[in-house]
């Protein structure tokens, strides 16, 4: 990954929120097939191992399953909060007007050997995890057990685990941290005027950018 120091994040606490926050990874592998990717959500152990440990599960159908077996290495890219930033927003374009758009942006990508898992067991625990991780948010929470036991079993006997211990995790949140703080400003303020849906990219830039009163 491209890492400007201002930009770059390296606090493993900073990383893990992000992939709890953001669990949908793609899963990038290399082997004899050539490049493989899928987006499947992760689950993070952050007290297992050096950097933490991912889980996460793939159809059995699915070829990356048989390709992982044979790689000594994956990558897993997670996107958090993103946005498009235009140059009307920096006060530095009524100054001289040498702007342009950019991209702002947080990702943490994650790098390990992985395992495939053929354990019912095993996979039981993870799908329960995984459901209770996203169901813990809504009114009426659905669990695996809410479903016949039979049937899950059958769902069970569709899927392969992936684990991966973390071997080496960056991050990194771009949010105009190399402008001057008038056009930081203006940044957050021109989120907060597209309205909700970009409130957490303005929060962010707000942060990162010590954004003052903001």
């Amino acid at each position: 990954m491209y890492q400007p120091a201002a930009f770059s994040e390296d606090r493993p606490e900073v990383l893990h929120d992000l992939i709890r926050t953001h669990p949908l990874g793609l899963l990038v592998s290399a082997g004899a097939q050539g490049l493989i990717a899928d987006s499947i959500p992760f689950l993070m152990y952050a007290d297992e191992g050096e950097f933490g440990t991912l889980r996460g599960h793939l159809a059995r159908a699915n070829p990356h399953g048989p390709a992982l077996r044979d790689v000594d290495d994956c990558l897993i890219a997670f996107t958090g909060p993103q946005g498009y930033i235009t140059p009307s927003w920096y006060a530095a374009k009524a100054e001289h007007g040498k702007v342009v758009p950019t991209w702002n942006y947080a990702a943490v990508h994650v790098w390990g050997k992985p395992r495939v898992i053929d354990d019912a067991a095993w996979l039981r625990r993870l799908v329960g995890d995984l459901t209770n991780s996203q169901e813990h948010r809504l009114r009426a929470p659905w669990a695996v057990e809410d479903a016949p036991e039979d049937f899950i079993s059958g769902m069970l006997r569709a899927i392969v685990g992936v684990e991966i211990p973390i071997r080496r995790i960056e991050g990194k949140f771009k949010m105009s941290q190399n402008r001057a703080m008038p056009d930081r400003v203006g940044v957050v303020n021109g989120l907060r005027a597209l309205g909700p849906d970009s409130e957490t990219l303005a929060a962010l830039v707000a942060q990162r950018g010590e954004v003052p009163d903001a």
